[in-house]
């Protein structure tokens, strides 16, 4: 399990137009790095459209047509796609088409960009706040989260010991937010009891609880976001944060006559993906694609579109990472089926079959 949270400004301040929810900070090995906030302002003719949950708060932008929701139930306004460095940023792209994989989603209103110290062995890190620091953006206008546990190969340098960050995970969390390193913290793969013993923890000893989980979310893992991470907003605030809302891929229909060169199945160090697309369920998965992407057809939209919307459709998640090796894919995300309704939702579960329960409607 691992934890995240966000770098910030010491100095921030309200305005009555807008609220600064997050700022800067450095990074590891010195690269600046920023989790700013997001602005939310309402121009004329701007208009709120009800589309998901009321209760995210959600709004449309006023430069762009991006959505912008609360994360989990904090004050803290994230775009609901994000751009995520895993796989991509250090490593499967070069540092030009990462800048401009950043630039074409900022200018779409994208503020939130997600990365963590493993990644590309801590290139993804030093690339993202690398280009932040080219681009001078306001540090106000964006949010970066990054992810600790898997550091460097020395026993000090991985895990979650106060020598490599924390011992007892809310008392350092709370610390960091409280020496102006951080604003709000989160989970990332943690399982809804561990969520649930940190808020205790937090409310005992009077220490910031978390605010988020990432989890992983897409058409054949349903159930963590769907039935347990639902409970837990009502309950205590906490959003999701999502990633993998293709199934690395396996959805966009690339891996239907087998695994291309160019994927990331055949990269190296994802000999797990190859084999996933290979197995008897993978193939199952596969053919029900097929399908999907017929749906996707007659609602006019792409298969990636359709299921990026199916993501956010969910209750109480606050924004869903893409991860994309060109513009032509982002731009492809970014322009996501606007309405999911009852129907296509009910004929989807139908389809994949596999609609996960609650004990309370188990119990009924």
């Amino acid at each position: 399990m691992q934890v995240s949270f966000a770098c910030t400004e010491h100095n921030l301040k309200s305005r009555s137009e807008d609220r600064l929810c997050g700022s800067s900070g450095q990074g590891s090995n010195g690269n600046y790095m920023s989790q700013g906030s997001v602005k939310t302002r309402e121009g004329p003719g701007s208009r709120q459209t009800p589309q998901g949950h009321a209760h995210m708060k959600e709004a449309i932008g006023r430069h762009t047509n991006m959505k912008y929701r609360n994360l989990g139930k904090s004050g803290l306004r994230v775009s609901c796609l994000g751009l995520g460095t895993w796989v991509t940023f250090g490593s499967q792209i070069s540092d030009e088409m990462a800048e401009n994989l950043m630039t074409v989603a900022y200018e779409n209103g994208v503020n939130l960009f997600d990365t963590a110290e493993v990644y590309a062995s801590g290139r993804a890190e030093i690339t993202l706040g690398n280009i932040i620091k080219k681009k001078g953006w306001r540090r106000s206008s964006f949010v970066i989260t990054t992810k600790i546990y898997w550091g460097g190969q020395a026993e000090t340098e991985r895990g979650l010991s106060r020598k490599h960050i924390i011992e007892e995970i809310v008392r350092a969390m709370t610390f960091v937010i409280n020496q102006g390193m951080a604003m709000y913290w989160g989970t990332s793969r943690w399982s809804a009891m561990e969520i649930m013993e940190a808020y205790s923890v937090a409310r005992q000893f009077n220490l910031i609880p978390p605010v988020c989980e990432q989890a992983e979310y897409h058409y054949f893992q349903r159930d963590k976001v769907e039935v347990q991470l639902p409970e837990l907003y009502h309950k205590i605030g906490v959003g999701a944060m999502t990633w993998s809302p293709l199934a690395c891929g396996l959805i966009t229909g690339k891996y239907s006559d087998g695994v291309p060169e160019c994927s990331r199945a055949a990269m190296k160090g994802y000999q797990w993906l190859k084999e996933r697309v290979n197995s008897e369920e993978g193939r199952r998965q596969l053919a029900k694609i097929k399908e999907l992407h017929l749906l996707a057809d007659r609602l006019g939209c792409t298969a990636a579109q359709l299921a990026i919307a199916w993501c956010l459709r969910s209750e109480g998640v606050s924004s869903v990472l893409l991860g994309v090796s060109n513009t032509d894919q982002l731009l492809e995300n970014l322009g996501i089926l606007s309405q999911m309704t009852p129907q296509t939702v009910t004929e989807m579960d139908a389809l994949l079959g596999n609609k996960p329960h609650s004990k309370k409607e188990s119990r009924a």
